[in-house]
């Protein structure tokens, strides 16, 4: 097992590489780079995410560019709306950007940076880029963390009792509401909660921003849970539904599968009860399904899957993070959150292997290859 451990590790490295080499890539070809946004934003162009960034980097030397006045040469002509600009305010730019160096050059000072976990500062935001995602990261963490522990503690004996009961009553009714659950997208179901629950149309329970209430430093701290859990209702509940269709269907499935096995005969054959057959031979077997998906529902929930909830209901996290730094080519922002998460994600990985192990002690990754 540590040989294979210590294979997995090494081949995080790779694996990293191929990543941000194929982001860097793509990058370099797409439109609009951070000298574009700079030039919009002076120019009066400024439109879309990039209109809500303050502390542009070229409001130093704004005045100075928009005095250049008719000084147009090839520096300034290569970038859409440059015309009129000082060449030399976008020869600034480019150096302040790091664009003055060739491609490969930055991408291994990049990459040398990375290693060292050194993500520099936000284009935009003027701090640094660790500081921003420290800052936003209790939000994410909240939603990610709730989200998946009540998808977990409702699917996972849910599941268990349709596949006991299958074909029953109770299994039918479960399974159509499951399914009619799967198919809401998230973001729409998010929208009906608002409507029904925090003063859409009806009913005014709930709040619409924020993870916690202004004055929430000055309650105590019975009052602090509260308004907390009272502020993360909606949100946990929109992003868990289709997860916990899923989780619910995976998990009665894998038990279905399990149960109509040779050894659930042989275990009742020897007098064994329902639950010591359940619990006892059925239960770690089946999991291991269940197990293979906790890596991608980690990333998936602290990440990609809050961009709409965050956005729905004014909730500053991670997830808004990384889709405005795309909008707005904060470059610095954008890697960091690849690597960051590519890195979880990889590591989280190799743990769910580990899991495996420790759950069923028949598997031996020692004798696979990676």
């Amino acid at each position: 097992m540590t040989a294979y451990i210590i294979r997995r590790l090494l081949f995080i490295v790779p694996t990293m590489l191929g990543i941000m080499f194929v982001a860097f890539v793509v990058v370099q070809f797409a439109p609009g780079g951070p000298v574009e946004q700079v030039i919009a934003k002076l120019s009066g162009s400024d439109t879309g995410a990039t209109s809500r960034i303050s502390g542009s980097p070229g409001g130093d030397f704004g005045n100075r560019a928009m005095q250049g006045g008719g000084a147009v040469d090839a520096v300034s002509s290569k970038y859409r709306g440059a015309q009129g600009l000082d060449p030399e305010f976008i020869k600034k730019l480019e150096k302040q950007f790091g664009f003055d160096k060739p491609a490969y050059e930055r991408f291994g000072l990049m990459l040398w940076n990375y290693a060292r976990f050194d993500f520099g500062n936000s284009y935009f935001r003027d701090v640094s880029v660790l500081q921003l995602i420290k800052e936003k990261m209790p939000v994410s963490m909240s939603l990610g963390i709730w989200m998946m522990l009540l998808t977990y503690l409702i699917s996972i004996p849910l599941g268990i009792k349709k596949a006991v009961d299958d074909g029953s009553r109770f299994d039918m009714w479960t399974s159509s509401v499951i399914i009619v659950g799967y198919a809401i997208p998230g973001f729409l179901f998010a929208i009906l909660l608002i409507i029904l629950f925090a003063g859409g149309s009806f009913l005014d329970w709930f709040p619409l921003r924020g993870l916690v209430s202004e004055n929430f430093h000055s309650l105590p701290w019975y009052r602090q849970v509260l308004d907390y859990f009272w502020h993360l209702t909606l949100p946990i509940i929109a992003m868990a539904l289709s997860a916990f269709a899923t989780m619910t269907l995976l998990t009665k499935n894998s038990f279905l599968e399990e149960i109509r096995k040779q050894y659930v005969l042989t275990a009742r054959a020897k007098g064994c009860t329902r639950n010591q057959v359940l619990y006892g031979h059925v239960f770690r077997n089946a999991m291991l399904i269940v197990i293979a998906g906790f890596p991608s529902a980690f990333v998936h929930a602290f990440f990609t899957g809050s961009l709409l909830i965050e956005t729905i209901f004014s909730l500053d996290g991670l997830g808004l993070l990384g889709f405005e730094s795309v909008l707005n080519r904060d470059y610095p922002v954008v890697f960091a959150t690849l690597y960051i998460f590519s890195l979880v994600g990889v590591v989280v990985n190799l743990i769910s292997d580990l899991t495996y192990t420790w759950i069923d002690p028949r598997i031996d990754f020692e004798s696979r290859e990676v």
